[in-house]
């Protein structure tokens, strides 16, 4: 019966609460699905762009010929960067990231790192030997398929990693570091004409696909026994890390448009004049654009990220807000 207040009949339609904490991983897990074809669609289009058309091919020719400028000054703080970039990096970032989530008594999130990361780079390597190739159009030099960055991949997937297994307080934190760091081995690869910027970012979105992989099988799985009321608690309650998530999150999206815009205008012109001779001035520009992409899409993949693990960690059955 519908309660009565000064008289009148108030209706109360309130939504079961032990229905609750299921839609809220419902809703983390058709959001994790929604990331991971997106990405994927990414990738492909990438591919299709700037890859598969002699248009395409072209700007990005540009692009990979203005990173000769200044080249010998940045190419002292790029080598570094890539040096570390290896199979004992990605060996080394696994064990650190597992060891991590074991030291919060927190196997699952160490199969989960093992299952990113391994994923992502072995990812990386198929599409670009076996799925994808590069057709001959006349532009520049046959090296072969390039996309998606190998290195790319391995420096974004060990910075996905230690997202997924900090505690909630320094996620943000590590998010803009792991954001930034993906994005200077990025353009370090670049800097010394290693890939193009489709490459890159093609890279950054495996990545995020994985991430969204994980992040959506953790919120799938059911919640453990005595867990009920603390997750009906933080589904009813703002948790204390969501703010700062947000305001992180937030501040990384909007970093991303105005890089993604800059690298817009500056890749259309290159674009618009790419019948003719680049020109050193042309060269630049379509250098410029590479960049910003790059910072475009390394700070939004982080933004979802950070989105997506707190999302899943907030239901996946802790039994505090420390997942």
């Amino acid at each position: 019966m519908s309660p009565v207040h000064e008289g009148l009949s108030v209706p109360v339609d309130r939504e079961p609460s032990a229905q609750r904490p299921t839609r809220a991983r419902g809703g983390v897990v058709l959001a994790s699905i929604v990331v991971v074809v997106a990405c994927a669609l990414g990738v492909w289009l990438l591919w299709r762009v700037f890859v598969d058309t002699w248009a395409g091919q072209r700007v990005e020719d540009a692009a990979l010929d203005g990173a000769a400028i200044g080249q010998g000054q940045l190419w002292r703080v790029a080598e570094p960067l890539l040096d570390v970039v290896s199979v004992g990096f990605l060996a080394g970032g696994l064990l650190f990231t597992a060891a991590v989530a074991l030291a919060r008594r927190r196997l699952s999130l160490a199969v989960q790192v093992a299952v990113l990361v391994g994923g992502a780079n072995l990812t990386t390597r198929v599409v670009k030997e076996l799925v994808l190739d590069r057709p001959v159009l006349g532009v520049g030099a046959d090296y072969g398929n390039t996309l998606p960055s190998g290195h790319t991949t391995a420096a974004g997937s060990v910075a996905a990693a230690l997202v997924l297994v900090v505690p909630p307080r320094a996620r943000p934190a590590v998010a803009v570091i792991g954001a930034a760091y993906t994005a200077l081995t990025g353009i370090s690869t670049l800097v010394g004409q290693w890939h193009r910027p489709s490459d890159v970012v093609a890279g950054a979105l495996v990545v995020l696909c994985w991430t969204a992989l994980v992040c959506g099988a953790m919120a799938a799985r059911p919640g453990r026994a005595g867990t009920a009321t603390a997750m009906l608690r933080q589904v009813d309650r703002e948790d204390p890390w969501w703010a700062r998530t947000r305001r992180t999150a937030l501040g990384l999206l909007l970093l991303g448009s105005v890089a993604g815009a800059a690298a817009g205008m500056l890749l259309a012109r290159t674009w618009a004049g790419r019948a003719g001779a680049a020109g050193r001035g042309g060269e630049f520009l379509a250098y410029g654009g590479g960049v910003a992409g790059v910072v475009a899409a390394c700070s939004v993949t982080f933004a979802v990220m950070l989105l997506l693990r707190h999302a899943a960690g907030s239901r996946d059955g802790s039994p505090s807000p420390s997942a």
